[in-house]
């Protein structure tokens, strides 16, 4: 465990120099998202004594019923990022087309875009069952001083400054990147602030846990059932144990402490996959790589792949590095 004494915003400080686009800027972008961070904590923390839970009778643009407190997040998260004048644009999961914000010259003049997934896993919130956040940071490619355009969200992964996650669990942590290791923070309920808890996190090279859907074993290519066969298997370091928690930022965050591989292939039912590139499988792939960790769509690189539109899905591998090309040989071989 790290130095317990210092906090985010300290350490966002003194890392600073580290960013080799240090300006200010993106210690207030991620200043903002721990604000909200600490808002939704509060939301999810309370949900089974205000009327939050359920579904909120909306359906989103992936065509899921929006839960309420998927609602009350996607909101908190934009209001936290508009009113610090940081960001020049944001899409969110949650909408169905980006946010352009272009109030003023000044705010067209801000670097910065954001893509977040506000609460992923919420259809486990009515269950209490661990949620997050996910947030993906990049630069604008337009030119400063113009509104952004779908060209500055259509960036591959291999082009964001920064990622990371939220966990809203029995305590609640923001592990991010920005291409200098990863860390996480704990947050101190008492007095509402977070402390560095997990410094230079990562995965192990190799695990025992797997995880996946298997409900849909029958659905899955046959690369996939053989590779799950392969982690059943009772082999000398194996049969691996199944953990399947249905919430992204829960699974990838245990996988990444204890060593694992997290899965979600297309099937016969999901033909692209369901995890969307821009808001989930890009910024895990970015934390997984700077914690020595991989992810793949099971042939290649995540953030490698060009995205042609904004909620695009794609097949998802990603784990301790061993795994993952383990799992990708069986892919290849399929």
């Amino acid at each position: 465990m790290g130095n317990k004494n210092i906090t985010l915003g300290e350490f966002i400080i003194e890392n600073q120099s580290s960013f080799k686009y240090s300006s200010g800027e993106l210690s207030k972008l991620l200043n903002g998202i721990r604000l909200a961070a600490k808002v939704v904590n509060h939301e999810v923390n309370k949900a089974g004594l205000v009327d939050i839970l359920g579904v909120a009778g909306e359906v989103n643009i992936q065509g899921e019923d929006q839960q309420k407190l998927d609602v009350l997040a996607n909101e908190k998260f934009i209001q936290s990022l508009i009113k610090r004048e940081i960001v020049c644009g944001i899409a969110s999961e949650e909408e169905d087309n980006f946010i352009a914000i272009n109030s003023n010259d000044k705010q067209n003049r801000n670097k910065y875009i954001v893509l977040i997934d506000p609460l992923d896993g919420s259809s486990n919130i009515d269950v209490n069952v661990s949620v997050g956040t996910i947030f993906s940071i990049y630069r604008r490619v337009t030119p400063e001083g113009t509104p952004v355009t779908m060209e500055d969200f259509l960036q591959p992964g291999k082009n964001q400054v920064a990622a990371g996650y939220i966990v809203y669990g029995t305590s609640t942590m923001i592990v991010y990147t920005t291409g200098d290791g990863v860390n996480g923070f704990t947050l101190n309920p008492a007095i509402g602030t977070f402390y560095l808890s997990h410094p230079n996190m990562q995965f192990p090279e190799t695990g025992k846990i797997y995880s996946v859907n298997e409900g849909n074993y029958v659905h899955f290519p046959q690369g996939v059932k053989d590779y799950i066969k392969y982690c059943q298997r009772e082999e000398e370091d194996r049969p691996y144990t199944s953990r399947y928690i249905g919430s992204l930022v829960s699974d990838f965050h245990r996988n990444m402490i204890k060593g694992g591989i997290y899965m979600y292939p297309k099937s016969s039912i999901a033909s692209e996959g369901k995890l969307r590139l821009l808001y989930e499988c890009n910024p895990m792939a970015f934390i997984a790589e700077q914690a020595n960790g991989k992810a793949s769509d099971g042939y290649k690189r995540i953030m490698d792949i060009d995205p042609k539109e904004l909620h695009q899905r794609v097949p998802f591998f990603c784990g301790s590095t061993k795994m993952v090309e383990k799992a990708e040989e069986f892919m290849a071989n399929e």
